[in-house]
């Protein structure tokens, strides 16, 4: 099975490569750009082959599905942190919606056969009353971010190519999901961060939070990446799935389980700069109907996902 991951060295990506090493039955393609920071794939360097391509380059796209020929693709590849996506939200448009439409495109330009994977988010939901909980992939859309408004572009794109082209794409909205190498702008791991700095005397007890108040459907990484590889497996194209754990938790219970995990008098104190100008206060998913199509659940308690984020920080901060 060849597979070819766009976005192979971020957070997501290294991990699915990482899932398919360990199946042991894939040989593994990745896109990474010129730029890209490679921290997250040293150890599988040897093991993988990584393709130059920048998503928005027509003509790279071509190349790269062109050497790979893949029977599988997972679509990673985005600009995907929300608060960046309000100080560059045409960055964030062109990057999310024009990389998938050069994907799609290529892919029926050379004929190839691929089932695609297109990973959306649960930030499409946005706004979202108490009574719609949990949330079904039947609930409205009402984003609050130029990031959730690309990613529903994004998930009704591949609906519209798999419509009327034929394509065999599979949608996802996955919520948050955490763990070991996530990127130190993310709640979770700025957190965890900050909270060993301060363990290693490198930084003041003060931690520097934004909204606390939001609740959020938290998963390992790891959890997450198992259900992008099964939902190609036994996922219908043409479908959109939720990837959830059904429960929800206050980020301020978030914070206070990762300080117990570190040694510290903490202070905490609100920044200005973390608050965004519209903030979605409730996600909590239901992963009903991918379970029942694929059998899939969450398997890594969420303590064991802080403890192993925070057993990150202390290996890349020694």
């Amino acid at each position: 099975m060849r597979v070819l991951i766009t976005g192979i060295s971020g957070f997501a990506g290294s991990h699915l490569a990482d899932y398919f090493l360990a199946q042991g039955r894939h040989e593994i393609f990745g896109t990474i750009r010129w730029r890209s920071n490679r921290d997250n794939i040293r150890h599988i360097e040897d093991k993988i082959h990584l393709v130059n391509c920048d998503i928005r380059d027509s003509y790279a796209m071509k190349s790269a599905l062109e050497a790979t020929r893949p029977d599988q693709i997972f679509h990673l590849a985005a600009q995907s942190y929300v608060p960046f996506s309000w100080s560059a939200p045409l960055e964030t448009i062109e990057t999310n919606i024009a990389g998938e439409l050069n994907l799609f495109e290529r892919v029926r330009e050379l004929g190839i056969n691929s089932v695609i994977h297109i990973a959306g988010s649960s930030e499409e939901y946005g706004l979202v009353h108490p009574d719609e909980l949990p949330i079904t992939e039947e609930n409205p859309l009402r984003p609050l971010s130029p990031y959730g408004v690309s990613k529903i572009a994004q998930d009704f794109l591949g609906y519209q190519y798999y419509k009327s082209y034929g394509l065999r794409v599979v949608r996802t909205r996955a919520f948050n999901h955490t763990g070991p190498r996530r990127g130190d702008v993310f709640v979770t791991s700025n957190f965890a961060k900050q909270l060993v700095e301060i363990e290693r005397g490198k930084r003041k007890p003060v931690l520097r939070v934004g909204n606390l108040e939001a609740v959020r459907d938290f998963l390992d990484v790891r959890d997450v990446v198992r259900a992008y590889a099964v939902v190609l497996e036994k996922g219908t194209p043409g479908e959109v799935y939720n990837i959830a754990s059904g429960k929800g938790i206050k980020i301020k219970d978030l914070l206070d389980r990762l300080i117990r995990l570190t040694d510290g008098d903490i202070k905490i104190e609100q920044d200005p700069a973390r608050l965004r100008p519209s903030d979605v206060e409730l996600l909590i998913g239901s992963a009903e109907k991918f379970r029942k199509a694929t059998g899939w659940k969450p398997e890594i308690p969420f303590d064991q996902t802080l403890q192993d984020l925070v057993e990150y920080w202390r290996n890349v901060l020694k």
